[in-house]
């Protein structure tokens, strides 16, 4: 085992002698992958181990120097753990093996089977504990439950308060409470019907008797023993004039009590597992194992934060003793979430800032000569951000830059006016779009603005721009593909064809991504391996409030566009009755007939997709044949290919269709300035976001427009979201209405970006995101790597919350 491991230790050293070049093995490190994986194999490495070295390998020459420093230290960590523990089990382990809480696991426990299998830590697979055998383990791996640690952080989704003690004389109607009484009798009854069996128990504490009753629960009547006393929690209900309980839970007066008399902790749970068997099991594993754990969080933050430690925060999670300690604890674990979402974007932005970048300057002469081709005046918005990326072009990193900006607010103007100091010094830049017809409708856009330059300098010719998209034919894509290998193509736009054809470019140097929730991680990743250590700039329409712009992307330099450009028309948008839709379809009818188009949109709900988009079908064919029978009427859902959806579109774009009947799926950014109506059905399915980026496909030209809410039912017409709507055309001040309302939903989701996600912490506390926030930096300003001994616990649970490390986030 030890020759096998120093034959890596030895490849590793020799790489970081020659300063990360990936020249330490002929072929570089990603040559060994498959090397590694069978000797992994052959010495039986633990498959989750083996599997990330394996992947560490693969992904090496993708990496910066900074980057393939990290993971050189990450596998070097991996090997030296193999080598100390030299544990291995058949059985995989999913998760990351980072996952350490010290310190080492004690020699014996009278709850463990095997104490052997305690060499893991809390590490360790849940089998170690007593009444979880292969059978179950497997449920609980339905939940996410590998491991001793994954359990102690599974929380709880509520908490039923049975601490009020009570005796019966003194119980109210309604009240959840907790008695103690003795069992005077208990049978067992039939109700008529024969499909029910009632366990009827009378209780007494002295104070007064009582009735408890349970419906089809049989195994009732072998626990409760007359003249026993038990503890029973419930809510009290009223029969025939008397005091009564039905379904409680009991126990047996002397034992801990852990399903009645405390606030009894609630878990999501699957089939096959009960919430007494959770309890019991958690109880098993908070009472050993969190007195032993040793706080990764550094005391210095606990007493400034003025929080608990976290043995007593995970036992008081599960099991508090009363409200004020689940608080505290609830508090604790929260800042927790947000300190370790904010260290991993703190480490990837310092990734980004180390790598170094061309320098692309412009004079301030060439500059206004460029802005004053433009066939209008950019807002004051749209020039601070244009001067925050001109800063970044000109500082010799690279920029990662987020640019966001509402619906028609100009995003593409700055992003037009980046690309051209590109250009100006002779490099190549490429506009990545999610669908074909955004990516036209850039190069409709970037053609227009390029003739417009009338100038002596280097900026674009419309010669030097091409459109690459699925329907590009082949011979000109072997063309565009020849010219951008030799540079004749400064710009190329085009979609996922810009990283799926065989494209070489001459000198790439600004990406720029558009709507980049839309891509993936590698996707992105590929399109900037194109280049070497390209600027990034990437775009988007959704508004994020600040709270979340601070934590989600907080590995990105953020610039806003919260001003819309002089003479652009606010939507006027209505909340209408479904009574009277006659009213929608009227105003429909006379904006065709002066010459304009309308969409009228379906809502789409998750899971329901089938139903759904049947439901647009059938509205189609009644539109068509008896609302509006003269006129041109399209249909585009999800079920369609994008071939398809692209055609359709482009039809309702050349203004060959009036109305454009659709689900959700229309395209956001898309730029319809003919379209002055969009009709809303179910309106009070959509968020408030998704709301207004539907509303942005109208009011993009010069004529009024118009935006109409109908809501499902009747009963939700008086709806507060869609009232925010109609009262304002802010994207931004919507967005801080959405996320109190309905909470930080996919925010971070569309990140994609390896984090675990939050439990208990909220993306709406903004005073809890900007405290993490303090600390976080703190931190890291001292020590970036968290190499300091204090910090080696710090680093253990960062790598638990990121777990496939601190790639591409942007």
């Amino acid at each position: 085992m030890e020759e096998f491991l120093n034959k890596y230790l030895k490849f590793l050293i020799l790489e970081e002698q020659r300063n990360f070049d990936n020249r330490a093995i002929f072929g570089g490190f990603e040559n060994i992958s498959n090397v590694w994986q069978k000797d992994a194999q052959i010495h039986q490495v633990r498959k989750d181990i083996s599997e990330e070295i394996s992947l560490l390998f693969s992904n090496y020459w993708k990496l910066n120097q900074t980057e393939r420093q990290i993971s050189i230290e990450r596998i070097r960590t991996l090997l030296n753990n193999i080598s100390l523990s030299k544990f291995t089990t058949k059985e995989p382990i999913t998760l990351d093996i980072t996952r350490k809480i010290r310190p080492e696991t004690p020699p014996s426990s009278p709850n463990k089977k095997n104490t052997t299998t305690q060499k893991g830590g809390l590490n360790t697979p849940l089998t170690v504990i007593r009444g979880i055998g292969e059978k179950t383990d497997k449920i609980l791996k339905k939940l996410n439950l590998y491991t001793l640690n994954d359990l102690l952080h599974y929380y709880p989704r509520r908490y039923d308060d049975f601490s009020q003690l009570k005796p019966i004389s003194g119980i109210n109607y309604g009240e959840d409470i907790t008695i103690m009484a003795t069992v005077d009798s208990v049978q067992k009854r039939q109700v008529r019907s024969g499909h029910y069996k009632i366990i009827e128990a009378i209780v007494s504490d002295g104070t007064g008797k009582m009735r408890i009753t349970w419906f089809n629960q049989p195994w009732v009547l072998k626990q409760l023993l007359p003249g026993k006393q038990f503890v029973f929690s419930g809510k009290v209900n009223v029969f025939l004039g008397q005091h009564v309980m039905n379904n409680p839970d009991f126990e047996v007066l002397n034992r801990e009590q852990l399903h009645t008399n405390r606030i009894v902790p609630v878990y999501p749970l699957t089939a096959g597992i009960t919430q007494k068997w959770m309890r019991r099991i958690l109880y098993e594993a908070t009472t050993y194992w969190c007195s032993k754990i040793t706080d990764y969080l550094p005391e210095h933050i606990r007493k400034s934060e003025n929080l608990k430690d976290l043995s007593f925060s995970l036992m008081q999670i599960h099991f508090p003793e009363n409200k004020d300690a689940l608080e505290k604890a609830r508090a604790r674990l929260s800042f927790d979430e947000i300190f370790f979402l904010q260290l991993g974007v703190l480490t990837q932005k310092k990734i980004w800032t180390s790598n170094p970048a061309n320098k692309f300057v412009i004079d301030d002469k060439t500059l206004k000569d460029l802005i004053n081709s433009l066939p209008f005046q950019l807002t004051n918005a749209q020039m601070n951000s244009f001067i925050e990326i001109r800063k970044d072009l000109n500082s010799g990193r690279q920029m990662n830059r987020l640019l966001q900006g509402d619906v028609g607010s100009g995003k593409t103007v700055v992003a037009w006016l980046a690309i051209e100091i590109v250009i100006l010094h002779g490099a190549q830049a490429a506009i990545m779009a999610p669908t074909s017809i955004l990516a036209q409708q850039h190069y409709k856009n970037f053609v227009d603005m390029a003739t417009n330059v009338k100038s002596s300098q280097k900026f674009l010719k419309k010669n030097e721009i091409a459109l690459l998209i699925g329907d590009t034919p082949e011979k000109e894509k072997e063309q565009i593909r020849q010219k951008l290998a030799s540079g004749e193509i400064k710009l190329i736009i085009g979609t996922h064809s810009l990283i799926e054809e065989p494209i070489n470019f001459n000198r790439l140097q600004l990406v720029v991504i558009d709507e980049q929730h839309r891509f993936g991680v590698a996707q992105r990743a590929l399109l900037r391996s194109k280049g070497n250590n390209p600027h990034l700039l990437v775009m988007s329409a959704t508004p994020i409030p600040r709270s979340l712009a601070l934590t989600i992307y907080g590995d990105l330099d953020l610039s806003i566009i919260n001003e819309m450009p002089s003479g652009r028309l606010s939507v006027e948008t209505y909340l209408i009755s479904p009574y009277e839709r006659e009213r929608a379809y009227r105003l429909i009818e006379n904006q065709i007939n002066k010459g304009h188009q309308a969409f009228i949109i379906y809502p789409l709900v998750e899971g329901d997709e089938e139903q759904m988009g049947n439901a647009a079908v059938n509205e189609y064919h009644r539109l068509k044949e008896k609302i509006f029978p003269q006129m041109k009427i399209g249909l585009i859902h999800g079920r369609l290919k994008q071939n398809e959806k692209d055609a359709i579109m482009q039809k309702f774009r050349d203004n060959k269709l009036n109305i454009l009947v659709s689900t959700s799926v229309i395209e956001v950014g898309l730029d319809i300035p003919n379209a002055t109506v969009v009709l809303i059905e179910g309106a009070n399915r959509f968020g408030l976001a998704q709301l207004h980026q539907i509303r942005g496909r109208v009011g993009r030209g010069r004529d009024k427009s118009y935006c109409l809410l109908i809501p499902d039912i009747e009963s939700n017409y008086e709806n507060e979201r869609l009232s925010a709507m109609v009262e304002t055309n802010d994207g931004f001040k919507l967005a801080e209405y959405d996320l109190k309302q309905r909470g930080p939903g996919d925010f971070l989701g569309t990140r994609q970006s390896g984090f675990l996600g939050l439990k208990l912490s909220s993306l709406s506390d903004l005073s809890l995101i900007e405290r993490a926030r303090f600390q976080a930096q703190k931190i890291f300003d001292q020590d970036p790597m968290l190499k300091w001994p204090e910090h080696i616990r710090l680093l253990d649970e960062l790598r638990i919350y990121w777990p496939t490390g601190f790639g591409d986030l942007s």
